[in-house]
């Protein structure tokens, strides 16, 4: 999913938009969303490889490489506090596509657009704080 043009302007106030700009933030965002989702693929099909047969089985924790790969690219500096949710986020949707991969639909077209849908359950809205003008100077 991706922010629109208006949600945008509402995190992003000093930046004059336009219609080039718009398109770079949206296909910025859609660079994240994948990087995110070609890491849950590697590490699911990496645990079928490594014979775990139950998706339950897969766990997450701070010091699991996955996590700190996801941390190290959203997260580069530590700026912000990791949210709590994002653990059980990151379980769902490895065990998503474990299950799929298992199961052979990787074998279709457009086999991911199903577990998109699934991880979208888990959206949160964005914190407050990140529209105040603290939060933006102290990533400066």
């Amino acid at each position: 999913r991706y922010p629109s043009s208006a949600i945008l302007k509402m995190y992003f106030p000093d930046i004059k938009f336009n219609k080039n700009n718009t398109a770079q933030l949206v296909k910025w965002f859609s660079n994240f969303r994948e990087f995110y989702y070609i890491q849950m693929e590697k590490y699911a099909r990496q645990a079928l490889s490594e014979g775990i047969k139950n998706a339950e089985d897969l766990r997450v924790s701070v010091d699991s490489e996955l996590y700190r790969v996801l941390n190290l690219h959203y997260n580069r500096n530590n700026h912000i506090e990791v949210p709590d949710h994002f653990l059980p986020v990151i379980e769902a949707a490895l065990r998503e596509f474990m299950n799929s991969i298992k199961c052979g639909k990787d074998s279709e077209p457009s086999w991911k657009k199903q577990i998109y849908k699934i991880i979208a359950r888990y959206d949160e809205p964005i914190p407050e704080y990140f529209k105040t003008q603290e939060f933006l100077q102290q990533l400066e």
